[in-house]
């Protein structure tokens, strides 16, 4: 494995959508500027839908005075692709990576993500793969990792997200991804009782990402964070 260090950030508690963009983006000025080293965040958030970039309000299936009623929020997000919904259970991982000549652009980006969540799949007995045209880790019971991301000055920010065990009816909300008739999956629809932990999950896509972007992480919870991340991160 390649040499170069970086962090990776566990939240012990659920992280609000935007806080976890307003912790992106500091991050983010602070790689640019080179006074961070690469760093990745693991967190689960409370009920939300996001629109990406590209979102569309027609896949958004209900008012969002009904999200409201249901205790899930709305977000308009700077990150690419469609629509999505996010809850506890589902494992999200934001890397605020500098690219390097190996994945130095979008697709390069987006294949390495993919690749980390097969990787991640195969540790628990999961066969996962990619759909052509259609981003994402997918298996046998339907897409089980979304992803979507921004870059700017070669600092990328948002990632993707890794359904574990969360409760999927909030996928019946929207058409996730804005891909119409595409069913949605976890580990714990697909292994019952075998379900692995969240903490077990991050355990291994903390493994599979150091494999995969060729980057050493050591991993810190929000309150054992190196004095270089302390100095920016939002109260």
């Amino acid at each position: 494995m390649n040499a170069v260090k970086g962090y990776a950030v566990y939240f012990d508690s659920y992280v609000p959508y935007e806080r976890a963009v307003c912790i992106q983006e500091r991050l983010a000025r602070a790689r640019s500027e080179e006074e961070i080293p690469d760093t990745v965040l693991f967190l689960q958030h409370p009920p939300v839908v996001t629109l990406g970039r590209r979102g569309a309000t027609e896949n958004l299936l209900v008012s969002p005075e009904n999200l409201e009623e249901k205790g899930i929020a709305l977000y308009r997000s700077s990150r690419g692709g469609d629509i999505t919904y996010h809850a506890p259970g589902q494992l999200v991982m934001y890397p605020i990576i500098k690219l390097g000549r190996a994945g130095a652009d979008a697709h390069g980006h987006l294949y390495n993500l993919e690749e980390t969540a097969i990787r991640t799949c195969a540790d628990y007995g999961v066969e996962a793969r990619r759909v052509p045209r259609k981003n994402g880790a997918w298996t046998d019971s339907g897409k089980i990792a979304a992803i979507g991301f921004h870059i700017k000055r070669w600092v990328t920010i948002h990632g993707m997200s890794f359904n574990v065990d969360p409760d999927l009816e909030g996928f019946e909300f929207i058409i996730p991804c804005g891909l119409h008739g595409d069913p949605v999956c976890s580990l714990g629809s697909i292994k019952g009782k075998d379900t692995p932990s969240i903490e077990s999950v991050r355990e291994s896509m903390k493994r599979r990402f150091e494999e995969v972007f060729e980057r050493r992480l050591d991993a810190r919870t929000t309150d054992q964070l190196p004095d270089t991340l302390r100095r920016i991160w939002p109260e």
